[in-house]
């Protein structure tokens, strides 16, 4: 065919349109990856990953390969948990990393990442940090919150009632001068110790079935609530089931990775953008 490859895969339903361009020569615009990611006029996808190397970029990483991650709207985005173990399990499975522990590149600087037999991957997330509270507004709805750097930033608020109530079709309000670059709001219900149950809207995306970092800054605003900065726990999302470590000295985030496609781009369609 000629086409330009393609994998379509996800992390616990938060899905990706993967791009092996490994001498980084795709011309990933704004336009194209929308289009991309648009369900009706694309493939469908809540991002794209683009497998390029490093060097080719001329970016400073221990990790040969970077994980490129761009939003569906096109924007460029730091960090991505979710896409980090859908990238990190095509690497290992295309013979590009020959270990099951390697480094991978990102905006959000380098991580650490572990392939199971079980095609889960664990990610060493870095560190969460608390950066102070905030307010957003869903549905007239005022909620306070916790504002968590997991290398992208996170407003995190809890609930007493249902997550599941809540009505996130339209894009919540939040404080601008906080987050200029914008914010992907997290929405939990504390289900006992250890087990957490979320919902997410995405900077960029809209809600998705899932958000990788944005279950790392769930756990890590509920242990600053209860006065801690180290736990575990099970985070339960749309999408599925993910574990989460945080530490003082970084934070851990294991889940699976499924490849569901793969084929090729019809080149007429990308030369359009």
């Amino acid at each position: 065919m000629g086409g330009i490859e393609f994998l379509k895969g996800h992390g616990t339903q938060n899905d990706f349109v993967l791009l092996p361009d490994a001498a980084g020569l795709l011309d990933l615009t704004p336009d194209r990856v929308a289009a991309l990611c648009d369900r009706q006029r694309g493939l469908g996808a809540d991002g794209v990953l683009r497998v390029v190397r490093s060097a080719a970029l001329g970016l400073p990483s221990e990790g040969e390969w970077f994980m490129d991650y761009r939003n569906a709207d096109g924007s460029v985005a730091e960090m991505c948990g979710n896409g980090m173990r859908v990238f990190a399990r095509y690497l290992a499975e295309a013979g590009l990393e020959t270990g099951t522990e390697f480094v991978v590149g990102s905006r959000a600087g380098d991580r650490l990442v572990r392939v199971h037999p079980d095609r889960s991957v664990t990610v060493q997330m870095g560190l969460a940090r608390i950066t102070g509270t905030s307010v957003t507004v869903v549905g007239g709805r005022e909620l306070s919150g916790v504002a968590v750097d997991v290398g992208n930033p996170h407003l995190v608020s809890t609930l007493d009632d249902d997550v599941a109530s809540l009505d996130l079709r339209d894009q919540p309000c939040f404080d601008t001068d906080s987050f200029p670059e914008g914010v992907n709001l997290e929405f939990v219900n504390v289900l006992a110790d250890g087990e957490l149950r979320m919902r997410v809207h995405e900077r960029g995306v809209g809600e998705t079935r899932s958000c990788g970092t944005g279950t790392v800054a769930a756990v890590a605003a509920v242990l600053h609530l209860d006065g801690s900065d180290a736990g575990s726990a099970t985070v339960d999302i749309p999408g599925g089931r993910v574990s989460v470590t945080v530490g003082r000295d970084g934070s851990t985030l294991t889940g699976p990775a499924e490849f569901v496609a793969r084929g090729e781009l019809d080149e007429s369609w990308w030369r359009a953008g």
